[in-house]
């Protein structure tokens, strides 16, 4: 059975049409002027026990909408929404007591308390027993060695340190099914890693239900066995890792910085694409006024090293980077109908 049922869910806000100026804002407080955001619109799926979901999309998809409707926060327009057999919104309390909840912009820990104080009073609060609370305390100890910022208060961690202990709060209590929105927004590479292995082993051995909403393609990659894109609101997409990697995994973004960078620079480095490789629907090209050029390129059709060598060897490159393709660019490739 699915630990997370969804049908035709849909979440509206009546949003006032607001005034410009002061004269603007009086008039408002009499206004009947509304228009209707559908920050959620008629989706549906299921989420099975033990499954690791990317929940992603641009932002105002309706992630973390959705999210909030997930943990009883907010009551749906309409549908239906079950998570572990109970309807959130109408019974908060039992919920809560079976899902773990980490923003990425928020706590959950005591600012002046120390680390430990915070996981006891959660131990208090969903009555962890002793003996089980020791021994999830001994697996973080063991996975990221978590003991060490035991006795720092909350308000002298780090970025990275805080969220480490947010989401070992959020699994405390051992419970079935996880939210993760944005857990390593802002966080350097170090730190990320030792957050998804926290995650990954967590769900490995708890076989926990985990929900991540993210724009890192790095996090998915690494975590997810399962892909749902969201969009203005609506389901456009929800199926395996595999075929997700199809519409951006041969996607490279090489971003170049040619100095001296004249306003010709753009349109003379796509006409040596074009002559050197006659294949203009394998690149995207564009630039910013600081000089650099962006090439997202196909690498099923074209190698990244190739496109780099004949910049290299044309243009007067200054710097180098790769990236992967945004978000934004999976989202429009979903849209074009890119076959997966």
């Amino acid at each position: 059975m699915p630990v997370i049922q969804i049908e035709n869910l849909s979440k509206h806000f009546r949003v006032l049409n607001r005034r410009e100026g002061l004269v603007g804002s009086l008039r408002d407080l009499f206004s009947t002027d509304y228009r209707t955001v559908k920050a959620v619109d008629d989706i549906s799926l299921n989420i099975e026990p033990g499954e690791i979901v990317g929940y992603i999309g641009p932002n105002g998809a309706g992630k973390s909408t959705t999210i909030k409707m997930m943990t009883g926060v907010l009551q749906p327009s309409s549908g239906t929404l079950l998570v572990n057999g109970n309807v959130p919104f109408k019974n908060r309390k039992k919920n809560a007591q079976n899902i773990g909840v980490v923003f990425g912009q928020r706590t959950q820990l005591w600012w002046d308390l120390p680390v430990i104080e915070s996981f006891k009073i959660l131990k208090e609060i969903y009555r962890v027993d002793a003996e089980t609370f020791k021994a999830q305390m001994a697996t973080f100890n063991k996975l990221v060695d978590l003991e060490a910022l035991y006795h720092k208060s909350v308000r002298s961690l780090s970025l990275g340190q805080r969220m480490l202990c947010d989401i070992t709060a959020a699994f405390v209590h051992n419970p079935r099914v996880v939210f993760l929105d944005e857990p390593t927004i802002g966080l350097d590479i170090a730190v990320k890693a030792r957050i998804r292995t926290l995650i990954r082993e967590l769900n490995n051995q708890h076989q926990t239900t985990i929900v991540l909403t993210t724009h890192d393609i790095s996090d998915i990659e690494a975590l997810c066995q399962r892909v749902v894109i969201l969009d203005k609101g609506r389901l456009i997409f929800d199926d395996a890792i595999q075929k997700v990697n199809y519409l951006f995994g041969a996607f490279r973004t090489l971003r170049l910085q040619i100095f001296p960078f004249a306003p010709e620079t753009l349109s003379a480095f796509a006409n040596k694409l074009d002559s050197a490789f006659n294949c203009p629907d394998a690149f995207t090209v564009s630039s910013d006024e600081s000089g650099w050029i962006e090439v997202t390129i196909d690498q099923a059709k074209v190698p990244l090293r190739d496109v780099l060598n004949l910049a290299m060897g044309d243009f007067p490159v200054s710097d180098v980077q790769i990236a992967e393709i945004s978000m934004g660019s999976v989202i429009q490739k979903v849209y074009e109908g890119v076959k997966v």
